[in-house]
């Protein structure tokens, strides 16, 4: 036996030791679709424009910004979130318009389509960990039991981060009859934790499903995947695009702002809605998170350059995962929709709206949050208008008057 014979054995039984939240390696026909993907080269899966996807700058800077007690207050609502209370109620009619969108908090929506009910990165757990007793917790209680949520057609994954795809959300879901349609080589977890692989649509960029009459093509981000410190990068992350017969609507999941928003646009758009990350941005990760003022130009690219349809800040609110303050996503973001005169829903959690009728535009979030100072963003807003001139504003104090 060889000193590699000895080896190989043991980072088997290693990988035979690893819980189920860690999911599972993809392996066999699912791998040679890997190593055969368009995207995948020098043994990983490769961005769309180059990315770093560990933190830059000093780490022990990082973390005295992080744990310093001042700021671990400013990353938490001051108050108790305001959770939407009739959500139920609320979507037991159909869309008038025939397109409602509900955020449940982070990147998890409902989207009512033309008839289908599409769920995206549903994460009903406690934490986003592989661990009960450590990582980030809830900063509010989801807004209804997923079991009251009633049938989903499809169950659309943007990424295995913990905070996209949740161990529990996906078992409770893997007892129904839904469909899910995931990136290549992230079914590999789905089976392991009892999603029989008939039920699973794995998708390589620009490879579309359709299911019930709704067609989903998973489209290029710009991030990075893994569940464990050996990151292998064997699983893929993506965006999406959906249609119906009358509706489009897109999905960012996590990504880093590149010029490929506007190929999707002219591709898959205009849309009638987007969803789109715009919080957990730093300047310690600034290739694989956008900020609010890159989210609303991705927004605009992907709607032709041009103010158009309706965009639904996502990934922000429920989990504290940077050193940014709690409600800053929130209030930058809206600054950059009125920059750019693009109509954006502000949803409480749990509180539905169609994008063709009334917005919820209430800035809900100043009530329960502690007061920031903020000359980054109001300097920044201009960004999402490319060539706009700068814009100088004073500080806001969120709890108190603008």
């Amino acid at each position: 036996m060889t000193g590699a014979d000895y080896f190989v054995p043991f980072r088997t039984k290693l990988r035979s030791m690893r819980t189920e939240p860690f999911g599972a390696d993809p392996a066999g026909a699912r791998m040679q679709r890997i190593l055969n993907s368009p995207n995948f080269a020098d043994g990983v899966f490769q961005n769309p424009l180059g990315a770093r996807t560990r933190p830059s700058g000093s780490g022990l800077e990082f973390a005295k910004i992080y744990f310093q007690k001042e700021q671990r207050i400013r990353r938490a609502p001051a108050g108790t979130v305001p959770v939407h209370a009739t959500t139920l109620a609320d979507l037991a009619a159909p869309p008038a318009t025939g397109l409602r969108l509900t955020w449940m908090g982070h990147s998890s929506v409902l989207a009512e389509i033309d008839g289908r009910r599409v769920l995206f990165d549903p994460v009903w757990g406690e934490r986003c960990s592989p661990f009960p007793f450590a990582g980030p917790k809830r900063l509010h209680p989801v807004p209804v039991p997923l079991a009251t949520l009633g049938p989903v057609d499809v169950v659309v994954i943007s990424h295995d981060h913990y905070d996209h795809l949740d161990l529990p959300t996906i078992r409770a879901l893997a007892g129904t009859d839904t469909v899910f349609a995931v990136p290549l080589g992230v079914g590999a977890h789905l089976e392991r934790w009892g999603v029989a692989p008939d039920r699973l649509r794995e998708l390589d960029w620009n490879e579309t499903a359709k299911v019930n009459g709704v067609s989903l093509t998973a489209t290029p981000a710009r991030h990075f995947c893994g569940r464990g410190l050996r990151n292998n990068q064997h699983t893929l992350w993506a965006s999406w695009a959906v249609s119906g017969p009358e509706h489009r609507i897109y999905h960012s999941g996590d990504t880093g702002y590149f010029p490929g928003f506007r190929d999707i646009g002219a591709e898959h758009g205009p849309f009638d809605a987007t969803m789109i990350q715009i919080g957990a941005y730093s300047e310690y990760w600034p290739d694989i998170h956008m900020t609010p003022a890159e989210g609303m130009r991705a927004h605009l690219d992907l709607q032709g350059g041009r103010p158009h349809g309706v965009m639904l800040p996502i990934h922000w609110g429920t989990f504290n995962l940077a050193p940014h303050a709690w409600a800053e996503p929130a209030e930058w973001t809206k600054d950059a929709a009125e920059e750019a005169e693009q109509a954006a829903a502000f949803p409480r959690p749990g509180e539905p709206f169609e994008p063709g009728g009334t917005l919820p535009v209430d800035p809900w979030w100043r009530a329960v949050s502690a007061p920031m100072a903020a000359p980054q963003w109001r300097t920044a807003a201009s960004d999402a208008v490319p060539g706009g001139a700068p814009v100088v504003r004073r500080d806001l104090d969120v709890a108190g008057e603008r």
